[in-house]
């Protein structure tokens, strides 16, 4: 996989605020653990799993941001991993680690940001 393609690929779609493309880089079974999640709904859980669950989270956050625009600033790969460094919402900077299964799909997402 070249992880540079990958991740310029990803912030693409979360650019374009196309959902089902977004959705496409991810597995069914996909388990997200960010602090946003607490921030955008108010309850106590950081983490979300399965597919449903994170597009309807994701589907709410793209219409609280509307103008929602990631800038990559780096990329790092790991094993079966990568990792994205890149401006995201709030002028906040973000740190993703992704994990992807057999078939190159995401399953496993960890989220830091600033």
């Amino acid at each position: 996989m070249n992880h540079q393609k990958f991740a310029q690929t990803w912030v693409n779609a979360w650019n374009s605020h196309d959902l089902e493309d977004i959705l496409s880089h991810y597995s069914e079974d996909i388990e997200i653990t960010t602090p946003m999640i607490v921030m955008a709904t108010g309850g106590k859980e950081s983490s979300l799993k399965g597919k449903g669950a994170v597009c309807e989270y994701w589907k709410k956050a793209l219409e609280k941001f509307p103008d929602l625009h990631f800038d990559l600033i780096h990329v790092t790969a790991g094993v079966d991993s990568v990792a994205l460094f890149y401006k995201s919402i709030m002028n906040k900077h973000a740190v993703e680690v992704m994990f992807f299964n057999e078939e190159g799909q995401i399953n496993k997402m960890y989220a830091h940001y600033d």
